[in-house]
């Protein structure tokens, strides 16, 4: 009876450890089967030994002008729309003026009168000026023409002054273009009221174009007004030569970065203002000085403080790396420690990354 109990509990256990590995094969074999995660990949890449990352900022272009005014009043017309090409000159756009030309006829009048007065007064002066050569008049005589001779010049000087202010004020109410270009954008429409110092018409002059970025406190040294640059352009996917035009010497008022201003070389690239660049500097560095790592933002994963990446190991099978990340510029971080030049990383996925899933790249 012992014997064959034990023969029985010998045989159950058997029979459940053959059913457990089979179910555990099962649930190996149905993991390694899941459909595989199309992915996106790039290598690792390291600036050049005598480049630096400097930063990332938006193209402007060198010409632009945003227009305002310094007087109150309805917009009376608006004759420009967004994208017109303006000469310079042109008239963008008028406000009402009615008690400006008012002001205008009254100093006109008070000309007239001053013209007349001393045209009068100086007669009168060359006049006594000879009677007094003659001795037909006294010094005193002379004296007081003479003071009435200098009074009316002041006036007419005053009043032709006077006309030249109210002539300057018409220029905050027609205003014009600064220069030939297109017009980028308008903030007020016909009947609205303008007000000093409002936005109104903004204009610039296509051809010549500049990328304002910062500069971390770590590269500011390596960097000089003159220095070559190498700007890409995300949105057209390309690389556009140029240089340094000027460099902020303070970064009191910018957070710690100093403010960079980089004209780019003529190019044929459809370059418009507004688009996204990252400007990569040519310092002159010697080759045997360490470079820098850098990866999109996009591909990385964030888990609580921790910072990581997939990358791709053998048999296509994504693996997730812990990074120990520095500075961030624009849509590139540097990677301080966690991946080498020439390794393979995901950048995006179709699906749902786990360590261990497969892959396959697109």
């Amino acid at each position: 009876m012992k014997n064959t109990t034990i023969y029985k509990n010998a045989f159950i256990a058997l029979a459940l450890g053959v059913t457990l590995a089979s179910c555990g094969s099962d649930k190996e074999q149905k993991q390694d089967s899941g459909p595989a995660v199309s992915v996106t990949v790039a290598e690792v890449e390291t600036g050049d030994s005598n480049t630096i990352l400097a930063g990332s900022g938006q193209i402007t272009a060198l010409n632009n002008a945003t227009l305002s005014t310094r007087m109150m009043g309805y917009v009376e017309s608006l004759p420009v729309k967004i994208g017109q090409k303006v000469n310079k000159g042109d008239l963008l756009i008028s406000i009402n003026n009615v008690d400006l030309r008012a002001k205008k006829a009254q100093v006109e009048a008070s000309i007239t009168e001053a013209t007349v007065a001393f045209n009068n007064a100086k007669k009168d002066y060359e006049r006594f000026q000879n009677l007094f050569r003659e001795s037909s008049a006294s010094q005193k005589e002379l004296d007081d023409m003479t003071a009435r001779y200098e009074m009316a010049k002041a006036r007419l000087e005053s009043a032709n002054q006077m006309k030249n202010e109210v002539n300057s004020q018409f220029a905050y109410a027609n205003i014009r273009a600064p220069f030939s270009g297109v017009v980028t954008n308008t903030y007020i429409d016909e009947g609205d009221m303008a007000n000093p110092g409002v936005p109104l018409v903004s204009v610039e002059s296509p051809g010549g174009f500049e990328v304002v970025a910062k500069v971390a406190e770590n590269n500011i040294t390596g960097i000089q007004v003159g220095t070559k640059a190498l700007v890409q352009v995300k949105a057209l996917d390309t690389i556009v030569t140029g240089k340094v035009t000027e460099l902020s010497a303070s970064a009191q008022n910018t957070g710690g970065q100093y403010l960079m201003k980089v004209q780019l070389d003529k190019t044929d690239a459809k370059i418009l203002s507004g688009m996204y660049a990252t400007v990569r500097l040519e310092t002159g560095k010697a080759s045997n000085e360490k470079t820098m790592v850098t990866v999109p933002s996009k591909a990385l994963i964030q888990k609580g403080q921790l910072s990581g990446i997939y990358t791709l190991g053998q048999d296509n099978v994504a693996l997730l790396r812990w990074l120990r990340l520095g500075e961030t510029y624009g849509e590139e971080v540097e990677v301080l420690s966690g991946l080498s030049k020439g390794e393979i990383y995901i950048v995006s996925a179709e699906g749902k990354l786990y360590n261990g899933a497969k892959v396959t790249i697109q």
